[in-house]
């Protein structure tokens, strides 16, 4: 029961800081520090990315109807001969963005994933990317201000914005980044306003994460046992909750602020990972 229990508060993390732009990765680092799940290390390297999945399908459910490229037609259009599906063009078009934008991270990242693993996943890098997009978040937010964004809708987001992002997306392989702050950094840089940023920031993570997932799991193996499985269900399905109430949370939130906040959070988090560690190493 307390193994479940620390599973449900990894998933708590994971629903808040997939999506917040702070590092999950820095956050599960720094959480299992305290809570020492009882999994061998294979199955946590591999449950802490899996979990994702969890929070992937928070995005799925909230934003189906801008995702999903098939929209019933009004029961009149269906009398009259027509099908009843019909397909939506704006759909498929941000699909076909972010796939293009997914390519740099998977051409990248698909075949280094066992040596930026080796070299990068430890607590100094974790600390260094923190407090280093910390402070970006910061320098571009006093950037951005006073001027107004080139593009405020995600249908007017083009292909080549969309391809900046993706290139931005290459820096989150770095454990300590946070997907979602590279993302949304890149965004900004490229004129695009805040909300466009977090919602093609939450778009984009669903192929990344799910191939990313995938290959965790093929390399980890399909030999679970049965606590290895309730561990993973657990933890996506809490993920998938919180993740439910951060999306929301945040989209609210950047309506009337900016992510200052979230850089000043990650400075504070990277000196506190780095003393923590350099003090009990």
């Amino acid at each position: 029961m307390i193994e479940i229990l620390k599973i449900i508060f990894l998933g708590i993390v994971e629903g808040i800081t997939e999506w917040l732009p702070i590092s999950s990765t820095g956050h599960m680092i720094l959480v299992d520090e305290f809570l020492k799940l009882s999994a061998s290390e294979e199955f946590k390297k591999m449950f802490f990315v899996v979990i994702q999945l969890g929070a992937i399908m928070a995005v799925v459910v909230l934003y189906w109807n801008k995702l999903f490229p098939l929209k019933k037609r009004s029961p009149q259009s269906v009398k009259s001969g027509k099908s009843k599906w019909k397909i939506d063009r704006q759909a498929l078009a941000l699909w076909g963005k972010v796939l293009v934008a997914s390519l740099p991270a998977a051409i990248i990242g698909l075949p280094l994933d066992d040596w930026l693993d080796a070299k990068f996943y430890n607590y100094q890098t974790v600390a260094l990317m923190l407090i280093l997009y910390g402070v970006l978040f910061i320098v571009v937010e006093n950037r951005s201000k006073g001027k107004k964004p080139a593009i405020s809708n995600i249908k007017d987001l083009t292909m080549r914005e969309a391809i900046f992002i993706g290139i931005f997306q290459v820096l989150a392989l770095i454990p300590g980044t946070s997907r979602s702050g590279a993302t949304i950094i890149g965004g900004m840089l490229a004129g695009v306003s805040r909300k466009v940023a977090a919602e093609f920031t939450f778009f984009l993570a669903i192929p990344v994460m799910f191939g990313a997932s995938l290959l965790k799991l093929i390399k980890f193996g399909l030999a679970f046992t049965l606590t290895e499985i309730v561990f993973l269900l657990v933890g996506m399905l809490t993920a998938f909750f919180v993740s439910v109430l951060a999306i929301r949370f945040l989209m609210g939130y950047i309506k009337k602020h900016n992510f200052k906040i979230f850089g000043y959070y990650r400075i504070a988090l990277g000196i506190l990972v780095l003393v923590y560690f350099l003090v009990t190493k």
